[in-house]
């Protein structure tokens, strides 16, 4: 079975990157800059920032469906970002030595399923969530900080 990593969609951002401090201030948002690697998980690319490089510090409704288990949360944003993660079974950089959590959602964004994971070992679980039918998609985050990471997905086809 396939899966498909995918981060957030860089479009939604747009109105943010390069913006002016009082229009970031507006809607909650803080520029920041990153001062060491890892720490600083890009939610588009799916990479860590580099030392030095500018990023955007947000509220993100990572999961908003419908369900009891709508939820958001803060997220960092590359300003340099050009483009989303959006592989199948090519496992984001960001995910590799952190300790994950994984959660397991039904069509109806209802969780099924949960556990956590050395980074280093995430494909195991995704597979064994993904080896019930009832999964739709899993939504991994940062088990520590609880910040959402990235979503998978059954790659049809």
């Amino acid at each position: 079975m396939a899966f498909r990593f995918r981060g957030l969609p860089l479009n939604g951002f747009h109105k943010f990157i390069g913006a002016a401090e009082p229009v970031l201030a507006q809607h909650g948002v803080r520029r920041l800059v990153a001062d060491s690697k890892p720490g600083y998980p890009c939610r588009v690319t799916l990479e860590d920032a580099e030392p030095g490089e500018t990023l955007l510090l947000l509220s993100y409704p990572h999961l908003a469906v419908g369900s009891p288990y709508d939820a958001s949360g803060p997220i960092f944003l590359r300003e340099e970002a050009r483009k989303t993660f959006d592989r199948t079974d090519a496992v984001p950089p960001v995910l590799r030595g952190r300790y994950l959590s994984l959660r397991a959602y039904d069509a109806d964004g209802i969780m099924v399923d949960a556990d956590t994971v050395d980074g280093d070992a995430v494909e195991g679980l995704v597979e064994r969530l993904f080896s019930r039918d009832v999964v739709d998609f899993v939504h991994i985050h940062n088990a520590r900080r609880g910040c959402f990471s990235c979503r998978v997905e059954r790659e049809e086809g």
